[in-house]
């Protein structure tokens, strides 16, 4: 069948043609002996450049993994299992996979495997396939975990977060398969944000956007290039980028411009057209030719790995760690929906039982169709403004309390704690260091749910309850409840109101902070936190209102 496979170059062909001869190789540092994956010019631990070929066993256990059951490809044909398997000789490396030679419902966390090898063309794609031996126990990962929660200190006492403020808000039209124009959508966004904050177009002195022009896949509408053509800006600062922590990365962007002076009212947009483009792509037909990739998706994209499986496999160590069950995160989807029911944007309203999201369809082990957001098209746009600007405008200006982005683990999601979504335990930590507010504090959680593992992981890295105790907290969906003890995506998070990248999360908390939620309004709400980042990096920045 066509496949993708990995272009090859100097520098990676020996771990793609290793299997020519039966054998799994690794980089290996010469002053500390550890293993490198994905190779790289230095050791990761120690930094020495004396690295060297090693040949290893070829034997591992599985991390973590997901039985994709949802047809994302012609290449793919489903179900098939893709895991994560730690090598024998040094488990802090880890190989995205799959596993061959097994029903895919006997694979299981600490499954002990071993390296097979499949020609296509000029690669040997290392799979594994099951070994009779006792399987092995998770270690204790708590460690680890206090390592990554461990975060620098502020470096000075005086936060940008004061100097800035939330002045405006807007959302064009959304909907499924809107065959429109994605640039319309974000016009419609900015517009009615500048209006909201009582300012006119020529007051904008900057754009902000993610994940810019060059995102292609329905996730752009041609970031700040395609939005200043259309309107004429000519902004004195622009950002636009990929790599931002986390969706809402263009805001905390803002944040630091506005707070240095660069400008004084800043344009953040996100815009979406994924439904569109769906539909547009659907008669494209493989040619049967493979596919060649390069960077982090050549160790990724030959196993047929999408952000589903990833987040799947997350959810299925987290669920042989702590018993989570698949009703733990069913509580997170009855939830989102139940709130959007009082929403009149959300895309789906009806009412959700226990039971229709335990028999929908499954998606990648253990996720089902309800425990993933619904492609959509729209646009958000949210203006940030200088403080002392903001006093003047017609709306009581959201203030920034705290931001959290730093990095304490490995960026690819595979080889940091596979227990959460990677760069949920760093940014939480972060932003907590930098306020005296506590979880306890917090009114309202608008929590990134591409997933509903991703939101279950948000609200563990941020203190709602402890690691590993979300299956107690959300029994019954109570904790989470628009009058619960922490109410989570109030306007029905991207499960039940769309996906819009985490832009519709801070357009969320922003109407609550303002008091303008209608029949889904938490009462005395002022301080919301919102969280974006559905795989790496990862962002989240706490919001409040003066009282």
């Amino acid at each position: 069948m066509p496949s993708v496979l990995p272009v090859l170059t100097d520098w990676n062909r020996f771990y793609w043609t290793s299997g020519s001869e039966g054998r799994l190789r690794f980089h290996c540092c010469v002053a500390c002996g550890a293993l490198q994956h994905p190779p790289a010019p230095v050791c990761r631990n120690c930094r020495s450049d004396r690295l060297e070929l090693a040949e290893v066993c070829g034997r591992g256990v599985v991390q973590s993994h997901t039985t994709n059951h949802q047809q994302w490809s012609a290449d793919f044909p489903a179900p098939y299992t893709v895991a994560v398997v730690a090598i024998d000789e040094d488990p802090r490396v880890r190989v995205t996979t799959n596993i061959v030679g097994c029903a895919p419902e006997r694979v299981h966390v600490g499954m002990r495997v071993r390296a097979v090898f499949d020609q296509i063309e000029d690669v040997w794609l290392p799979r594994f396939t099951p070994v009779d031996e006792p399987p092995t126990t998770l270690g204790d990962e708590r460690a680890e975990l206090a390592r990554i929660r461990s975060v620098r200190p502020m470096p000075r006492l005086d936060k940008f977060e004061d100097r800035v403020a939330v002045t405006g808000i807007g959302m064009s039209r959304l909907g499924r398969k809107l065959m429109v124009d994605p640039v319309s959508l974000t016009v419609e966004a900015i517009t009615t944000a500048v209006a909201d904050a009582g300012l006119a177009m020529s007051d904008i002195d900057g754009l902000s956007t993610y994940p810019a022009g060059t995102a292609d896949g329905g996730y752009s509408e041609g970031g700040v290039t395609a939005v200043e053509t259309a309107l004429g800006i000519r902004p004195s600062w622009h950002n636009g980028g990929p790599e931002t922590p986390g969706a809402t990365g263009s805001l905390i962007a803002a944040f630091l411009a506005v707070a240095s002076g660069l400008c004084r009212h800043v344009v953040c947009f996100r815009t979406v057209w994924q439904s569109t483009y769906a539909e547009l792509m659907r008669n494209s037909a493989p040619n049967g030719v493979p596919r060649r990739v390069s960077g982090i998706e050549e160790y990724l994209a030959p196993y047929g790995v999408q952000a589903a499986n990833t987040v799947a496999m997350a959810a299925s160590q987290h669920f042989a760690r702590y018993g989570t069950t698949r009703e733990t995160l069913g509580w997170i989807a009855l939830n989102a929906r139940a709130n959007a029911a009082l929403n009149p944007t959300a895309i789906y309203r009806t009412p959700l039982t226990m039971e229709q999201y335990l028999d929908a369809r499954p998606i990648s082990t253990p996720l089902g169709l309800f425990d993933c957001d619904p492609l959509c098209d729209g646009s958000v746009a949210v203006v940030v403004s200088a403080a002392d600007a903001a006093a003047d405008l017609p709306n009581p200006p959201v203030r920034v309390e705290a931001v959290g982005m730093q990095i304490t683990e490995r960026m690819e999601w595979d080889q940091g704690v596979l227990s959460h979504e990677p760069h949920v335990l760093g940014p939480a930590a972060h932003m907590w260091s930098r306020t005296t507010l506590r979880p306890a504090d917090v009114d309202v959680a608008e929590l990134y749910d591409g997933f509903t593992f991703n939101c279950l992981s948000w609200i563990e890295a941020l203190g709602f309850c402890g690691i590993g105790e979300a299956k107690d907290f959300l029994d019954g969906g109570r904790s989470i409840a628009l009058d619960g003890e922490i109410p989570v995506n109030t306007h029905g998070g991207q499960l039940s109101h769309g996906r819009t990248h985490g832009m519709g999360l801070v357009h969320e908390a922003i109407t609550q902070l303002r008091g303008a939620a209608g029949p889904r309004q938490v009462g005395g709400a002022a301080t919301a936190v919102v969280s974006s980042g559905g795989l790496t990096p990862g962002g989240v920045i706490l919001f409040r209102v003066d009282q």
